[in-house]
Protein backbone atom coordinates (compact mmCIF):
# COMPACT_ATOMS: atom_id res chain seq x y z
CA UNK A 1 0.00 0.00 0.00
CA UNK A 2 0.87 3.92 -0.41
CA UNK A 3 0.37 7.09 1.25
CA UNK A 4 -1.31 8.32 -1.28
CA UNK A 5 -2.10 12.28 -1.16
CA UNK A 6 -5.21 13.68 -3.77
CA UNK A 7 -5.94 17.28 -4.34
CA UNK A 8 -9.62 18.17 -5.52
CA UNK A 9 -9.52 21.53 -7.53
CA UNK A 10 -12.21 22.81 -8.62
CA UNK A 11 -10.90 24.68 -12.43
CA UNK A 12 -8.34 22.10 -14.46
CA UNK A 13 -6.42 25.38 -14.80
CA UNK A 14 -5.39 25.30 -11.02
CA UNK A 15 -5.04 21.06 -11.66
CA UNK A 16 -2.63 21.93 -13.80
CA UNK A 17 -0.53 24.60 -11.61
CA UNK A 18 -0.40 21.86 -9.22
CA UNK A 19 1.04 18.88 -11.54
CA UNK A 20 3.29 21.69 -12.75
CA UNK A 21 4.47 22.42 -9.26
CA UNK A 22 4.94 18.76 -8.16
CA UNK A 23 7.12 17.99 -11.48
CA UNK A 24 9.32 21.15 -10.39
CA UNK A 25 9.80 19.98 -7.00
CA UNK A 26 11.16 16.26 -8.91
CA UNK A 27 8.15 14.14 -8.40
CA UNK A 28 8.49 11.79 -11.30
CA UNK A 29 5.16 12.22 -13.68
CA UNK A 30 4.99 7.88 -13.33
CA UNK A 31 3.85 8.90 -9.38
CA UNK A 32 1.14 11.38 -10.42
CA UNK A 33 -2.05 11.20 -12.20
CA UNK A 34 -4.95 13.21 -12.84
CA UNK A 35 -8.69 12.78 -13.44
CA UNK A 36 -12.01 14.06 -13.22
CA UNK A 37 -14.36 13.07 -10.17
CA UNK A 38 -17.83 13.32 -11.32
CA UNK A 39 -20.81 14.75 -8.96
CA UNK A 40 -22.12 12.40 -6.31
CA UNK A 41 -24.54 10.50 -8.03
CA UNK A 42 -23.31 10.56 -11.26
CA UNK A 43 -19.87 8.71 -11.11
CA UNK A 44 -21.45 5.64 -13.56
CA UNK A 45 -21.83 8.78 -15.74
CA UNK A 46 -18.24 8.40 -18.06
CA UNK A 47 -16.98 4.66 -18.55
CA UNK A 48 -14.52 5.35 -15.73
CA UNK A 49 -16.91 5.52 -13.29
CA UNK A 50 -18.77 3.52 -11.12
CA UNK A 51 -21.21 4.59 -8.93
CA UNK A 52 -22.09 1.55 -6.70
CA UNK A 53 -24.25 2.97 -3.86
CA UNK A 54 -27.56 4.76 -5.01
CA UNK A 55 -29.05 7.41 -2.77
CA UNK A 56 -30.47 5.81 0.51
CA UNK A 57 -33.73 7.77 0.05
CA UNK A 58 -34.30 6.97 -3.64
CA UNK A 59 -34.76 3.65 -2.33
CA UNK A 60 -38.80 4.65 -1.23
CA UNK A 61 -39.57 7.28 -4.05
CA UNK A 62 -40.76 4.06 -6.57
CA UNK A 63 -43.55 3.40 -3.25
CA UNK A 64 -44.03 6.88 -2.16
CA UNK A 65 -45.01 7.63 -6.77
CA UNK A 66 -47.47 4.93 -6.41
CA UNK A 67 -49.31 5.84 -3.72
CA UNK A 68 -49.22 9.95 -4.44
CA UNK A 69 -50.59 8.67 -8.18
CA UNK A 70 -52.89 6.86 -6.81
CA UNK A 71 -54.61 9.51 -4.17
CA UNK A 72 -54.27 12.48 -6.91
CA UNK A 73 -55.73 10.21 -9.42
CA UNK A 74 -59.21 10.10 -7.02
CA UNK A 75 -58.86 14.06 -6.10
CA UNK A 76 -58.62 14.43 -9.91
CA UNK A 77 -61.55 12.20 -10.72
CA UNK A 78 -63.38 14.48 -8.26
CA UNK A 79 -62.34 17.54 -9.75
CA UNK A 80 -63.11 16.19 -13.38
CA UNK A 81 -66.51 15.17 -12.21
CA UNK A 82 -67.28 18.38 -11.03
CA UNK A 83 -65.79 20.55 -14.01
CA UNK A 84 -67.81 17.87 -16.80
CA UNK A 85 -71.08 20.24 -17.40
CA UNK A 86 -69.01 23.30 -18.58
CA UNK A 87 -66.22 21.06 -20.32
CA UNK A 88 -67.51 17.93 -21.44
CA UNK A 89 -66.76 14.14 -20.37
CA UNK A 90 -62.85 14.88 -20.98
CA UNK A 91 -63.16 16.60 -17.69
CA UNK A 92 -62.94 13.52 -16.53
CA UNK A 93 -60.06 12.23 -17.85
CA UNK A 94 -58.06 15.19 -17.26
CA UNK A 95 -58.49 15.43 -14.23
CA UNK A 96 -56.96 12.00 -13.36
CA UNK A 97 -54.46 12.34 -15.47
CA UNK A 98 -53.31 15.88 -14.01
CA UNK A 99 -54.35 14.21 -10.56
CA UNK A 100 -52.14 11.36 -11.02
CA UNK A 101 -49.09 13.51 -12.58
CA UNK A 102 -48.96 15.37 -9.64
CA UNK A 103 -49.54 13.00 -6.77
CA UNK A 104 -46.77 10.49 -7.92
CA UNK A 105 -44.62 13.46 -8.60
CA UNK A 106 -45.15 14.68 -4.78
CA UNK A 107 -45.15 11.23 -3.59
CA UNK A 108 -41.70 10.46 -5.20
CA UNK A 109 -40.55 13.38 -3.10
CA UNK A 110 -42.15 12.74 -0.04
CA UNK A 111 -41.32 8.97 0.35
CA UNK A 112 -37.78 9.69 2.27
CA UNK A 113 -36.17 11.69 -0.56
CA UNK A 114 -36.56 15.06 0.94
CA UNK A 115 -35.62 13.87 4.66
CA UNK A 116 -31.96 12.52 3.92
CA UNK A 117 -29.54 14.15 5.01
CA UNK A 118 -27.55 16.18 2.63
CA UNK A 119 -23.58 15.19 2.89
CA UNK A 120 -21.27 17.78 3.07
CA UNK A 121 -18.33 18.04 1.42
CA UNK A 122 -16.17 16.25 4.48
CA UNK A 123 -18.29 12.96 3.85
CA UNK A 124 -18.81 13.27 -0.57
CA UNK A 125 -16.54 14.22 -3.01
CA UNK A 126 -17.70 16.92 -4.62
CA UNK A 127 -17.38 17.29 -8.41
CA UNK A 128 -13.52 18.16 -8.53
CA UNK A 129 -10.62 18.07 -10.62
CA UNK A 130 -8.41 15.66 -8.46
CA UNK A 131 -4.40 14.92 -8.87
CA UNK A 132 -3.21 12.08 -6.87
CA UNK A 133 0.26 11.58 -5.52
CA UNK A 134 2.49 8.68 -4.54
CA UNK A 135 3.89 10.23 -1.60
CA UNK A 136 5.83 7.49 -1.25
CA UNK A 137 7.67 7.29 -4.62
CA UNK A 138 9.08 10.56 -4.66
CA UNK A 139 11.79 13.54 -2.84
CA UNK A 140 8.77 15.01 -1.07
CA UNK A 141 6.97 14.53 2.13
CA UNK A 142 3.50 14.05 2.25
CA UNK A 143 3.17 17.28 4.31
CA UNK A 144 5.44 18.85 1.31
CA UNK A 145 2.69 17.30 -1.16
CA UNK A 146 0.06 19.20 0.64
CA UNK A 147 1.24 22.23 1.16
CA UNK A 148 1.65 22.30 -2.87
CA UNK A 149 -1.64 21.48 -3.46
CA UNK A 150 -3.04 24.00 -0.88
CA UNK A 151 -0.50 27.34 -2.38
CA UNK A 152 -2.64 25.91 -6.05
CA UNK A 153 -5.85 26.44 -4.94
CA UNK A 154 -7.12 22.47 -3.54
CA UNK A 155 -10.61 22.63 -2.36
CA UNK A 156 -10.05 19.51 -0.56
CA UNK A 157 -6.90 17.70 0.48
CA UNK A 158 -6.61 14.56 1.09
CA UNK A 159 -4.42 11.41 2.56
CA UNK A 160 -5.35 7.41 1.84
CA UNK A 161 -3.62 4.30 1.88
CA UNK A 162 -3.86 2.82 -1.23
CA UNK A 163 -2.26 0.78 -4.62
CA UNK A 164 -0.37 2.99 -6.90
CA UNK A 165 0.08 0.81 -10.44
CA UNK A 166 0.73 1.86 -13.65
CA UNK A 167 1.07 5.45 -12.84
CA UNK A 168 -2.17 6.02 -11.16
CA UNK A 169 -4.62 5.23 -8.04
CA UNK A 170 -5.62 1.91 -9.10
CA UNK A 171 -8.32 1.43 -6.00
CA UNK A 172 -9.56 4.92 -5.85
CA UNK A 173 -13.31 4.41 -4.88
CA UNK A 174 -15.09 8.21 -5.89
CA UNK A 175 -17.93 7.40 -3.58
CA UNK A 176 -15.71 6.58 -0.42
CA UNK A 177 -15.51 8.94 2.74
CA UNK A 178 -12.40 11.65 1.94
CA UNK A 179 -9.91 11.63 5.26
CA UNK A 180 -9.19 15.54 4.59
CA UNK A 181 -5.93 17.20 5.54
CA UNK A 182 -6.23 19.85 3.98
CA UNK A 183 -7.42 22.36 1.28
CA UNK A 184 -10.20 25.01 1.77
CA UNK A 185 -12.85 22.89 2.65
CA UNK A 186 -11.11 21.41 5.42
CA UNK A 187 -10.64 24.56 6.81
CA UNK A 188 -14.28 25.95 7.09
CA UNK A 189 -16.18 25.57 10.12
CA UNK A 190 -17.30 22.17 11.06
CA UNK A 191 -15.35 20.45 8.64
CA UNK A 192 -13.57 17.20 9.76
CA UNK A 193 -9.70 16.89 9.02
CA UNK A 194 -7.69 14.71 9.65
CA UNK A 195 -4.81 15.40 12.45
CA UNK A 196 -1.92 13.65 10.42
CA UNK A 197 -2.16 13.04 6.81
CA UNK A 198 -1.11 9.17 6.98
CA UNK A 199 -4.59 7.35 7.49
Amino acid sequence: MATIIAGGFDVSIDADAAVQRLKEAGVDSEFICNFRVNAPGQHGALPAGGDHHASAGAHEAGKGAGKGAAIGAAAGLVAGAAITPVVGPIGIAAGVAAGAYGGALTGGMKAGVDKEAQPGNDTVRPAENMIAVNADAGPLTADEVIRIMEECGARQVESNQGVWANGEWADFNPVSMPHLVGGRDAHEPGAQSDASPST
